[in-house]
C-alpha cells in the first residue's frame, strides 16, 4: 500500500491539537454519533410479506466500480477475460467502464460495444458534465444495446458539504444532464440502430430524505420520456451504508409507490456494504419492489464492497427460484476473478470460499455423514429433494465435489474421518469402529499440528486395520475346507504359510468364521473370539464386492485382561471378505508383538 505523507506547515505546527483522540471507545458514542433519523414513516408496508419468487434483472458492475476500487487496477486485457467470464455466467446487463475517465477505459468500452452479444446491454457511468457525456456516448456508439448512466448527489450530507448545491440546483443539474444524453442518443437520428437506455442515480440515495429523491427522479423521468418497452432505470443506491436493511427497504417500498407512471420505471438497488448488510438490504429491496440488481460477482468494491451477487443469486437459488445466473463451474469463476482482481475471495465467502462447505467439528460432520446416507436412500426412491444437515447447496451444483465437504483435523470426530474413509474406499465403518478410528485420527492431526490430507488418513486407516491384509501378512491361508457335522457343528481343515513353511490347521466352530478362528487359537495357543462382525456391500451390478469389517479379541490366558483389534477384508465373494478380514486383524496384533508366532513348522488341531 502507498503511504500518504502529509506535510504540516510552520504555522499549522504551532496550532494546538484537538483533543479527540480517545485510547478506548467511547463510553457513550451519542456524543459523536447519531442514529438515522430521515427513514419514511411507513403505517402500512408490505414487504415483510412478500417473498422473492423470480429472479430480477442482474447488472455486473465489476468492470467499472468493482475496477476503480482495485490497487492495481485491472488491465484491458484482464479486463476482457473478465468481461468474457461474466457473459458465460448470463449477465445481460455489464456496467464496463467510466470511458470519459481514461484511453484505457475508453478502449475497453469499444472492445465491450464491438463483442457484446446481441442481447447484452453495455452500460457506461458518466457524471453530469457535457464534455464527459458526449466522450461518453462516442464510446458506446454502434452498440445494438447501451445504457448511458448518469449520477448527482442528493443527500444533505453531499450537496452541502461537496458541492454547496441547494434542492433546485441539483433538479436542475440532473435534467440538464437528461436532456443532454436524449439529444445525443435516442433523439438523434444517426443513432437509431441502438436500443439506448437510460439510467439516473440519486447518489448517497440511503442518506437522502427519500421525498427529495421521488422528486428529482420525477423530474429526470419527464425530461427522458421513457416508454414502458423501454423503461428509465431509477437505481437508488446505498452509496454509503448508514442504517439497518430495513429502513433501506422502506426507502424502496416508498419510493415505488410515490413514483409516478411505475410501469415506466425500473427501480434498481446498489448496495455497499459499510454495515456488512449489503445482502440483506437487497435481498429486502427486492421485496420492497426492486426490479434490478447491481453488484459485483463476490463483492469487490469501495471500502467494505458492493453487494455479493453471488450470495444473492445462490440464495435465491437454494430458496427453488433460478437467478437466472450460471455458477455451475465456480471454480473458474473464482479463478477468473482472483487472476483479474488481483485479491483472494475470502476462504469464508458464502458459497465461493474454500471452507464454507467443509465441516471441520465432529459433531457437524457426523450429521453430514448421516444425512447423506439418508438423502442416498431417498434418492433411490426417486426423491430428490435436498435435506442434508448444514448444507444448505449441494455442493455438485456449482460443481464442487464432496471430498471437501468433511476435513479433518484434531477438533474432528468420528463422523469426519469415516466420512473420509466412505467417500476413498467406499467403506462405511461400524460405530465402534469409528470411535477408535477417530481417536487415531485426531492423535495423529495433534502430532503433526495441523489438518490431516485425505490420502493421509486413508493411509493410516490402512495401516491401522492392515486393509484387505495387504500391509502386514506374517501368517497368509494357503487352502482350507469346512465340513458340516450335524446341525450346527463345522470342521476346519486347511494350511497357512508362516516365515515360508506351510502349517496345518484345524478347528471347530457353528461356522466357517469360527471355524476359522479356532484354528488360528489353536495354531497359535492363543484364545481368539469374535467380538463384532459386520459387512455390506461396495458398488452395485456387476462390479458389487463385499466388505467385511471384524473385531477379534485376544489373551493369552484367563488371568489376562481382553485385548480388541479391528481388521477389514474386501472380496467379490463374502466368504473370502471375511477370510481376509480375519487375517487382517490377526496379522495386525502379530505386526504389534501382542502374539508370537510359531518359528518351526507345526500342525495344530481342535477337538473332535
Amino acid at each position: 500500500m502507498r503511504a500518504t505523507v502529509i506535510r504540516l506547515s510552520r504555522a499549522a505546527k504551532s496550532i494546538p491539537p484537538v483533543k479527540l483522540a480517545y485510547k478506548n471507545m467511547l463510553k457513550d458514542p451519542s456524543i459523536k454519533y447519531k442514529p438515522f433519523s430521515i427513514a419514511p414513516k411507513l403505517t402500512d408496508r408490505k414487504w415483510p410479506d412478500n417473498t422473492i419468487t423470480k429472479a430480477p434483472r442482474w447488472l455486473s458492475t465489476d468492470l467499472r466500480d468493482g475496477n476503480q476500487s482495485l490497487p492495481d487496477p485491472m488491465s484491458i486485457e484482464q479486463k476482457k477475460e473478465y468481461f468474457h467470464k461474466l457473459v458465460e455466467i448470463g449477465f445481460k446487463e455489464i456496467e464496463v467502464s467510466f470511458p470519459s475517465a481514461s484511453q484505457t477505459d475508453f478502449d475497453f468500452t469499444r472492445y465491450a460495444v464491438e463483442n457484446a452479444p446481441d442481447d447484452v446491454t453495455i452500460q457506461c457511468l458518466v457524471q453530469s458534465r457535457e464534455h464527459l457525456i458526449r466522450r461518453t456516448v462516442e464510446s458506446l456508439t454502434g452498440a445494438k444495446r447501451a445504457t448511458i448512466h448518469t449520477y448527482l448527489a442528493t443527500s444533505d450530507m453531499f450537496r452541502e458539504i461537496v458541492f454547496n448545491m441547494s434542492k433546485e440546483d441539483a433538479i436542475a443539474k440532473a435534467v440538464e444532464a437528461t436532456k443532454l444524453v436524449r439529444s445525443l442518443t435516442k433523439d438523434d437520428p444517426s443513432q437509431q440502430a441502438t436500443r439506448w437506455s437510460y439510467e439516473f442515480s440519486p447518489e448517497c440515495f440511503s442518506d437522502t430524505p427519500v421525498e427529495f429523491a421521488v422528486e428529482i427522479c420525477e423530474a429526470v423521468k419527464a425530461a427522458w420520456e421513457p416508454t414502458e418497452d423501454n423503461p428509465i432505470i431509477f437505481n437508488l443506491p446505498a452509496t454509503v451504508e448508514v442504517a439497518s436493511p430495513n429502513i433501506y427497504a422502506d426507502q424502496i417500498e416508498y419510493f415505488c409507490t410515490h413514483i409516478t407512471e411505475r410501469e415506466k420505471v425500473c427501480v434498481s438497488t446498489h448496495t455497499h456494504n459499510d454495515r456488512g448488510c449489503g445482502v440483506a438490504a437487497t435481498e429486502l429491496g427486492i421485496m420492497a419492489g426492486a426490479d434490478r440488481v447491481e453488484g459485483c460477482v463476490f463483492g469487490n468494491g469501495e471500502r467494505t464492497g458492493n453487494v455479493d451477487l453471488v450470495t444473492v443469486a445462490l440464495n435465491m437459488y437454494t430458496q427453488g427460484v433460478s437467478p437466472n445466473l450460471d455458477f455451475s463451474d465456480i471454480r473458474s469463476v473464482i479463478e477468473v476473478v482472483e487472476r483479474c482482481n488481483k485479491l483472494p475471495v475470502p476462504a469464508r465467502a458464502p458459497y465461493g470460499g474454500d471452507l464454507v462447505v467443509c465441516a471441520f467439528s465432529g459433531s457437524h460432520q457426523d450429521a453430514i455423514k448421516k444425512g447423506f446416507s439418508v438423502q442416498q436412500k431417498k434418492r433411490d426412491q426417486g426423491d430428490i429433494q435436498w435435506r442434508i444437515p448444514y448444507l444448505p447447496l449441494d455442493p455438485k451444483d456449482i460443481g464442487r465435489d464432496y471430498e471437501a465437504v468433511i476435513r479433518v483435523n484434531s477438533q474432528s470426530g468420528k463422523g469426519g474421518a469415516a466420512w473420509v474413509v466412505l467417500r476413498a474406499l467406499g467403506l462405511d465403518m461400524p460405530r465402534t469402529m469409528q470411535i477408535e478410528f477417530s481417536t487415531s485420527v485426531q492423535e495423529h492431526a495433534d502430532s503433526l499440528g495441523r489438518e490431516l490430507k485425505a490420502e493421509e488418513i486413508v493411509n493410516l486407516f490402512k495401516e491401522s486395520y492392515n486393509y484387505n491384509n495387504e500391509i502386514f501378512q506374517h501368517i497368509s491361508l494357503v487352502d482350507y475346507n469346512v465340513e458340516k457335522f450335524g446341525a450346527e457343528r463345522r470342521i476346519l481343515n486347511g494350511q497357512v504359510e508362516i516365515n515360508g513353511e506351510v502349517v496345518d490347521i484345524k478347528g471347530t466352530g457353528n461356522g466357517p468364521i469360527s471355524s476359522l478362528v479356532d484354528a488360528l487359537s489353536n495354531l497359535l495357543n492363543i484364545k481368539l473370539g469374535v467380538s463384532n462382525y459386520s459387512e455390506h456391500s461396495l458398488g452395485s451390478g456387476s462390479s458389487t464386492q463385499a466388505a467385511s469389517f471384524i473385531n477379534l479379541t485376544y489373551r493369552r490366558d484367563e488371568d489376562n485382561e481382553k485385548a480388541y483389534q479391528w481388521g477389514v477384508g474386501v472380496s467379490e465373494d463374502v466368504g473370502d471378505a471375511s477370510v481376509k478380514a480375519i487375517f487382517a486383524t490377526l496379522n495386525s496384533v502379530i505386526q504389534k508383538g501382542d502374539i508370537s508366532i510359531p518359528k518351526s513348522k507345526k500342525a495344530a488341531s481342535g477337538s473332535a
